[in-house]
């Protein structure tokens, strides 16, 4: 099925105006396009390590909303057109123009997984739960994920990072704490690697349901990773149910300012001689998490690992 796309030519100073018109006659959902820089509170509220490179401000805004139903669409464009004509009486508009083109139904929430295919970091495999295991790679050790709509196939290159260093470090008595869960997958790549147990923490909730879907495809307890939503780095609940110094090993691949924050708190959850596995971190970002670490006395930097252009440091609490 093939959806309508509308599109108003507008200015950045007519948006809300247009909104709200847009919101009165019964549109439900608007798509905004401008070249605004991110704020420094938007950057800081939202992690963001790179940002996008925009044009310059111009002044000038795209407001889309889509049409299910052609037979209202005579009807809707032109309550638009006699809404923007009002609107022109109290703000700039700009060109006020609408543009009406065709755009194809999609399943963006499943979209993606065409692109999910079976890869291996080095003797492991790694697959979507949908596909069949390859013949050539029957003897590697099994990580079976869906992500749903939490964060984590392990195809990104500060995942794999991370699965190499719980390789490295994992042993069977090995606890771990997990932050930044997401999908589960370097969790369950931990217990799958001989740890005997995983707490995660995240702040989508979505986390908890695909933890639990893929320990299942995985064959493994949900005793063994239980996993709660908040941030472990302010919420004293959290901090509370993680327990301090219980853990031999903390792994977190999320992002550099996000580090920066954690390596403050991890230390009092870690045992003496536990390691922080960190990754998420651009090269450019390298620096100032080093710095962080290395000011934190409880933090020795055993060893700093590349792959692309990411960075994956790990510590050891003294």
């Amino acid at each position: 099925m093939k959806w309508t796309k509308i599109t108003l030519s507008t200015t950045t100073k007519a948006v809300d105006w247009i909104s709200s018109m847009l919101d009165e006659i019964g549109i439900e959902g608007i798509e905004i396009e401008d070249n605004i820089p991110l704020s420094e509170a938007d950057t800081k509220g939202m992690f963001i390590d790179i940002l996008p490179e925009l044009p310059p401000d111009d002044g000038t805004a795209k407001i889309n909303f889509y049409l299910e139903d052609p037979a209202k669409m005579e009807g809707v464009l032109r309550q638009v057109e006699e809404g923007l004509e009002d609107l022109r009486c109290f703000v700039d508009i700009g060109e006020g123009t609408i543009a009406v083109s065709e755009t194809e139904d999609k399943d963006w929430i499943n979209n993606w997984k065409q692109y999910f295919k079976p890869f291996t970091v080095d003797d492991i495999l790694i697959k979507p739960t949908w596909e069949d295991v390859p013949e050539e790679h029957r003897d590697k050790l099994l990580i079976q994920i869906d992500p749903g709509t939490a964060f984590g196939t392990g195809m990104h290159e500060t995942t794999q990072l991370c699965i190499r260093q719980l390789r490295k470090y994992m042993n069977d008595s090995s606890v771990v704490l997990d932050v930044g869960t997401g999908s589960g997958i370097l969790g369950i790549a931990a217990l799958k690697l001989g740890a005997r147990s995983v707490f995660g923490t995240d702040l989508d909730e979505n986390a908890i349901h695909a933890v639990a879907e893929n320990l299942e495809a995985n064959g493994i307890a949900k005793e063994t990773f239980p996993v709660v939503q908040g941030n472990i780095i302010d919420d004293k609940r959290i901090q509370l149910m993680a327990g301090e110094e219980c853990y031999d090993i903390a792994v977190a691949n999320i992002l550099a300012p996000v580090i920066i924050l954690l390596q403050g708190e991890i230390c009092r959850h870690l045992k003496r001689g536990g390691l922080f596995i960190t990754s998420g971190i651009i090269n450019t970002k390298e620096a100032d998490v080093r710095e962080a670490m290395e000011a934190n006395e409880e933090l020795e930097i055993l060893e700093t690992t590349y792959q692309g252009d990411w960075v994956s440091i790990t510590a050891r609490r003294r």
